[in-house]
């Protein structure tokens, strides 16, 4: 049951975690500084960092044109982000009296490396609105386009921007599997819930990979509901090498699988449990079945597989037709088939070796 309203003290409260990321910051809070309804409070949490984060922040913050902010700087941290986005809410709770229910309306969190929609703020508040059961509502996120230098990065930017694309196309669902890091708009009230229920909104615990999808199963499990929304869209950086994304995908695999792991099969687990397992069976079709034929039906052709041709253009358009709203580059790449299988193999490395982490392996904290 909500509070008894009080006078708001601030209507929308953005907190920016930012580690090392001197290369990104300015540009995130220029698009928080260019929504189309400012926010009211900008607060940056320089957490662990060794470039100039701070400094850029500081400069963004002394600057009249900007809204409001303020700088905290958290430099013995071993909780990660969650560790800096607890940091930020404890500030903000005694900033406005203790409590966030009655005295904050919304509250906005997003990756230092993000860039927001102008309208970003407007959308999110009006999903918001629409339904006081609604605890929160996540981005869809698209990956930015003007980072390659070579054919290779061509590839592995393109294949990530496809991804992204088509994960944002299928987000705007009553129940979303995860809200993301890279933009999650809350309703104060119910992150006060989550303090009131076990202390904290952001689990402080070094194992913890994946803030944002552990505090997705919380927000579920005290009873708000989570949503997505296309409009609402945050573009994000994206992995330049192999290495660096697969190291970004294993994170979010395995912490994903720690996660489920820890709570088991519930009715908010269920769905992800088995996502994951269809996922290995794909992968197991895929290359087991599927990659064979088409060796077969390079080599023999159609006509000694007749029923395969409609399988084969199943292939074909159904990928595409996932991509349509990326256009018809992103349809080609697609339904050429080749690109994707290739993005495929790397998929199934990430997603294998996360399990296999997950159960063999420790997390390590931040030194």
């Amino acid at each position: 049951m909500a509070e008894a309203p009080d006078a708001l003290v601030y209507e929308t409260v953005v907190l920016v975690p930012a580690r090392n990321e001197e290369a990104g910051v300015l540009t995130s809070l220029d698009s928080l500084a260019g929504q189309s309804r400012r926010p009211d409070l900008i607060v940056v949490v320089v957490n662990n960092s060794t470039d100039r984060t701070e400094e850029f922040a500081r400069a963004f913050a002394e600057d009249e044109r900007t809204p409001p902010t303020v700088v905290l700087t958290l430099d013995d941290n071993p909780h990660k982000k969650a560790g800096a986005l607890n940091h930020g809410l404890r500030w903000l709770r005694e900033a406005v009296g203790g409590r966030l229910t009655g005295r904050v309306g919304h509250i906005l969190v997003m990756d230092a490396d993000t860039e927001l929609h102008s309208r970003f703020v407007e959308r999110a508040r009006n999903v918001i609105a629409s339904d006081p059961e609604i605890g929160g509502v996540s981005a869809a996120c698209l990956g930015r386009t003007d980072l390659w230098r070579n054919p290779w990065q061509r590839f592995l930017l393109g294949m990530q921007i496809i991804e992204y694309g088509r994960a944002a196309n299928a987000r705007y669902r009553k129940d979303v599997h995860t809200m993301s890091g890279a933009g999650s708009f809350y309703r104060a009230e119910a992150l006060q819930n989550l303090i009131d229920w076990r202390g904290e909104v952001f689990w402080e615990d070094h194992r913890n990979l994946v803030e944002d999808y552990e505090t997705t199963l919380a927000l579920k499990e005290s009873g708000w509901k989570v949503t997505a929304n296309q409009l609402c869209i945050a573009y994000t950086d994206l992995m330049p090498t192999l290495r660096e994304l697969i190291q970004q995908r294993e994170r979010w695999s395995r912490g994903t699988v720690d996660t489920l792991r820890r709570r088991g099969w519930t009715k908010f687990t269920w769905h992800s449990i088995s996502t994951m397992i269809l996922g290995l069976l794909g992968i197991v079709y895929i290359f087991g079945w599927g990659a064979p034929q088409l060796v077969a039906l390079a080599e023999y052709g159609f006509y000694h597989h007749p029923l395969l041709w409609a399988l084969f253009a199943f292939w074909i358009v159904y990928p595409a037709l996932r991509v349509r709203n990326l256009g018809w580059k992103a349809m080609l790449v697609e339904a050429v088939l080749l690109p994707e299988l290739v993005y495929t193999v790397v998929r199934a490395y990430w997603l294998i070796s996360s399990i296999v982490k997950s159960y063999v392996t420790r997390v390590s904290s931040w030194k």
